[in-house]
């Protein structure tokens, strides 16, 4: 299906679109009738700008497969359900009333899913003509691989970490002040973000990035979708690591798709910090941690929290003073993010 935009400017950011969003040589394989070969799920909370950014690079440039698009909005409140139902009339719109949580929207849209593959897609991604079919030809030609993730870009044309390793109770604890002066977790750390990592590689993974996830509908019923006890963060790792022992994780290095990324988080940081905090609690329960190790490491976040949010203030402030506008908001935003933390979600924090 065609939709009648074209790419022009906006206030949201695109990189430039050749050859990056445009292949000249595309010739597409057309899609036999009455089938769809892949569906879209997009699970979306606000952000309407770079929905429709995204919509426009799905329906406007050649996939060459035959596609469905379905978009389950989280109780949007800056009008991007609306403008789905405006602009994208052959796009599947669910309204909640609340906002579920990425894994509960994601697997509404499954539901609704009727295509053989599913490809869970974040709102504030571009999708290059073509690459639809290149994800469609890999995973045919290798059924072993359960689920593959494509080379994830930023707005500014750099690649951004596409895959992980699985991450460690001593990993994230290098994160917190109490303990990085210390040393003690910080090649844990390293191996965790980005030691492991290669942009050009194409092969096995042990974590794919939820942002662009591409899977066999078969492998999604097979492990009953994603969590749904995680409302936002640490649901695409849980689904790498339940994927993964039973089929491979690949990466396509060579599949480019552009993700801005952060939006929706950075805009709703009361709700998403706090959750990203409490799923990664959620992830090394299910994996097998010992309760002496759970209790360990709760106890240091909680203890953390309140020094991280006076020293966030002290940094906003002094950036404040500074003159340096961006980087103080950043701080804000973080400070946002603990201070709801330490009001209302410690408690749900140490129930996980």
């Amino acid at each position: 299906m065609t939709h009648p935009h074209q790419f022009d400017s906006s206030p949201t950011p695109v990189i430039d679109l050749d050859p990056v969003m445009i292949r000249t040589d595309w010739n597409p394989h057309p899609p036999e009738a009455d089938l769809i070969d892949v569906s879209i799920c997009i699970a979306n909370w606000n952000c309407s700008d770079y929905l429709r950014k995204c919509l426009e690079s799905l329906h406007d440039f050649p996939q060459g497969v035959r596609i469905e698009t379905i978009i389950v909005d989280n109780a949007s409140t800056d009008g991007a359900a609306e403008m789905v139902a405006r602009e994208f009339p052959d796009v599947v719109l669910v309204r909640n009333t609340d906002n579920v949580g990425f894994a509960k929207a994601s697997n509404q849209a499954a539901a609704l899913a009727t295509g053989r593959y599913l490809f869970f897609l974040n709102n504030d991604t571009l999708v290059p003509a073509g690459t639809l079919r290149q994800l469609l030809d890999y995973a045919d030609r290798h059924p072993e691989a359960g689920m593959i993730g494509p080379r994830l870009r930023g707005g500014d044309g750099q690649t951004q970490i596409s895959y992980r390793q699985k991450p460690t109770m001593g990993a994230l604890l290098h994160k917190t002040s109490l303990l990085r002066w210390t040393g003690w977790f910080r090649q844990a750390y390293i191996d965790y973000r980005r030691a492991s990592f290669d942009g050009d590689h194409v092969g096995p993974v042990e974590v794919l990035m939820g942002a662009a996830v591409f899977m066999r509908r078969e492998v999604y019923d097979s492990i009953g979708g994603w969590d749904e006890d995680y409302l936002f963060g640490g649901e695409d790792i849980d689904l790498s690591t339940r994927v993964g022992r039973v089929h491979s994780l690949v990466f396509l290095g060579d599949v480019p798709i552009v993700h801005y990324g952060r939006i929706s988080s950075r805009q709703n940081i009361g709700f998403a910090a706090p959750n990203v905090t409490i799923g990664y609690v959620h992830y090394f329960r299910k994996n097998g941690a010992s309760r002496s190790a759970m209790l360990a490491y709760k106890l240091v976040v909680s203890l953390d929290a309140p020094v991280q949010y006076i020293l966030k203030g002290l940094e906003y402030y002094a950036r404040r003073w500074l003159g340096d506008a961006t980087k103080a908001e950043k701080s804000r935003i973080a400070l946002a993010g603990i201070g709801q933390f330490l009001r209302s979600e410690l408690l749900r924090f140490w129930k996980a």
